[in-house]
């Protein structure tokens, strides 16, 4: 095998509960990680060379500060077959945005690696690999919706095929991970509603409805421009969306629909004033190894 093409699938949080900080400095959280239609293409090709090539769309990430070519390094310190290769990075997941763009770029790579140079990785093996990288890393390796506890990498996988639609909004507003959580620290408005069983129960019985009335994000609370979040969220359900909410850490916002027809008349409508863009879930069927 020479060259590995793979789709780095983007996520949404159905919920995002962020429970308490950790001696660590890290945070301990529970969350329903929803994988989406909407993804990075990424072709990772062998070369003669013994170095790392990035060729990508998006040019803020062509230096040693992306993710994909830490974890490169990190293979290629531990794994002596490793030799050079090409990454050609479409990106189409936007970024700052709450979707896991990077920790989905990431997590995919590190599959493909492991795929190209036949390296026989253990699940532990590469879930410690994408643990070390970033906290969101290891439930991007999961090719369905999950449950993520911890910091991100105790992964319950829930056993759905649900297809639903989803339009998501990018306003004109990036959030920094690192900063709201610090707002989190600080905040006495952010509050924990554990709806995460309404969800699963929603996902595997089909039910759309279920979902959209129990979607809960704690960062929407310390938002710094949160009118904005708020018109947002409710132009969705003033058009045909039966629930909304901003996904990760911000900023983008989506709205969940019943059908095709609805999904696609609203984001007709919001794609005048917005970035927007419509997708489905994304739940496996394959048997594969995550």
């Amino acid at each position: 095998m020479e060259q590995v093409y793979v789709k780095a699938r983007a996520k949404i949080n159905l919920n995002l509960e962020i429970l308490n900080k950790r001696e660590d400095n890290y945070h301990n959280l529970k969350s329903v990680f929803q994988k989406i239609n909407l993804y990075d293409e990424m072709y990772i090709t062998k070369t003669n060379t013994n170095s790392f090539e990035l060729q990508t769309n998006e040019e803020s990430l062509n230096n040693e500060e992306n993710i994909i070519f830490k974890a490169y390094q990190k293979l290629k310190e531990k794994y002596k077959s490793i030799t050079g290769i090409k990454v050609i990075l479409n990106k189409k997941i936007p970024m700052q945005a709450g979707l896991g763009g990077g920790s989905t770029d990431c997590a995919s790579f590190i599959l493909s690696m492991n795929k190209l140079f036949n390296l026989q990785l253990s699940k532990k093996e590469i879930e410690d690999i994408g643990k070390s990288l970033g906290a969101d890393v290891v439930p991007c390796f999961y090719k369905s919706a999950v449950i993520a506890e911890g910091i991100g990498d105790k992964i319950t996988k829930i056993v759905t095929d649900f297809k639903y639609y989803i339009v998501i909004v990018k306003p004109n507003l990036s959030c920094n991970t690192k900063e709201m959580y610090e707002r989190i620290d600080k905040s006495k408005e952010a509050v924990i509603i554990d709806n995460t069983q309404k969800i699963v129960d929603g996902l595997k019985n089909n039910n759309i409805e279920l979902i959209a009335g129990n979607l809960h994000n704690t960062f929407e609370a310390v938002m710094q421009d949160r009118v904005l979040v708020q018109n947002i969220k409710d132009a969705f359900l003033q058009n045909r969306a039966i629930g909304s909410l901003m996904t990760g850490s911000g900023s983008c916002i989506y709205g969940l629909f019943k059908n095709k027809q609805d999904a696609m008349a609203t984001y007709k409508n919001l794609k005048l004033k917005y970035q927007a863009y419509i997708c489905t879930s994304y739940n496996s069927k394959r048997e594969e190894e995550f």
